[in-house]
């Protein structure tokens, strides 16, 4: 990932302040410039990281294929992530399913892989997609299913202005049909969205 430039961000915010009819200079916004700069880092964090990086280079769980499990679940992993529309904030939980091809990895893995998806510009039908398939590209599984629960600051603050709850399912390999997907959104609470 390439360095987060944080004065021209800084100069970006004094210029947005001006623009604004702000004066930049006053007690309550002269490090406001800089604190925005500090965030940024933070909140794209996710930028130029590989998700699938996270799954390859995480320890796998040690067990044998009778240990694994038929299907994996960690339900309501919090994130927040900037919609690259608007760059608004977007706020929600993912429920991430999968099964185990070759090996299991912990469960902070599946929240590390979410942050760091979520940590970009980014939205939120391709937080999902980009979830399933590190999951099923890495190998670690076969099939893997997500649900994604959130509420957008693009549709409160603009548009319709209202605090909605926008569901989003991406799925990919043994999970993406039939039984198996149904079982998955049973596991994550969303089988009534089919």
């Amino acid at each position: 990932m390439a360095p987060v430039n944080s004065e021209a961000i800084a100069k970006a915010v004094t210029d947005i302040l001006v623009a604004v009819g702000e004066d930049p200079s006053r007690e309550g916004l002269v490090n406001t410039p800089q604190r925005v700069a500090e965030l940024f880092a933070e909140l794209y964090s996710g930028v130029g990281v590989d998700p699938l990086e996270v799954l390859t280079q995480a320890r796998k769980v040690a067990s044998k294929p009778d240990e694994r499990g038929d299907l994996v679940a960690l339900r309501d992993i919090s994130f927040h992530a900037l919609c690259e529309h608007h760059l608004l904030p977007f706020d929600g939980v993912a429920s991430v399913v999968y099964q185990p091809s070759e090996a299991i990895v912990g469960l902070g893995t599946l929240t590390t892989l979410v942050k760091v998806v979520a940590s970009r510009p980014q939205l939120q039908e391709r937080v999902g997609e980009m979830v399933v398939s590190a999951l099923v590209d890495s190998g670690v599984a076969s099939g893997a299913l997500v649900m994604i629960s959130a509420t957008h600051g693009c549709v409160r603050y603009r548009g319709p202005q209202q605090e909605l709850t926008a569901v989003t399912v991406a799925a990919r390999g043994t999970l993406a049909l039939g039984q198996a997907r149904h079982e998955a959104l049973m596991m994550v609470g969303g089988a009534q969205q089919e």
